[in-house]
């Protein structure tokens, strides 16, 4: 059986979505004041850094960026098999900041749960904000995002992937269907 794969965004619709997110995290938190961006790794982080970018071409401020490893937070290591642990880097206090937690897939929002699990083992955030590329639905737990670049209703056993330049631009989202 063929698997049929399409780009649901190319690289101007995620420039255009990342833009508009930009806009809307700014708008409302009314600016930069206590705001930081914590991108979840792999994929959220690279988002996360062209998120913080943007933001310092809008207000010509720098806000600090950060990205967490959530794999010691899973709740589903022993289906998944062994994973290579990355590294959580978040170099400034979590305590009263409003955290904008960035992913490129939102699934199931069990990565999202520990990745807020991680958060709050470093630090006591004002609050979190979820900030995700693509929203596929198919929750399993009551998670949702603040910010949306695309709603995109799939199947459960379709696949999202969100593609990456040498220098981790985002260039696709393409939809896989087997």
């Amino acid at each position: 059986m063929a698997i049929a794969e399409t780009i649901i965004l190319d690289s101007a619709g995620i420039n255009r979505a990342l833009t508009r997110i930009t806009h809307e995290i700014l708008e409302k938190n009314k600016g930069t004041e206590a705001l930081a961006i914590i991108g979840i790794r792999t994929g959220g982080d690279h988002l996360a850094k062209v998120l913080a970018e943007r933001i310092a071409e809008i207000e010509g401020v720098q806000i600090p960026l950060g990205a967490i490893d959530v794999t010691m937070y899973r709740d589903d290591l022993g289906s998944r098999g062994s994973m290579p642990l990355g590294k959580t880097d978040i170099p400034f206090p979590l305590d009263n900041r409003r955290v904008v937690l960035v992913d490129d897939v939102l699934y199931t929002g069990r990565t999202i749960r520990a990745a807020m699990d991680a958060l709050m083992d470093i630090g006591r955030p004002q609050n979190i904000q979820l900030a995700v590329l693509i929203d596929r639905g198919h929750r399993e737990l009551p998670i949702r995002a603040d910010y949306v670049g695309r709603n995109v209703p799939t199947s459960t056993d379709e696949q999202i992937q969100v593609g990456f330049d040498p220098t981790q631009t985002p260039v696709e989202v393409r939809l896989i269907k087997p």
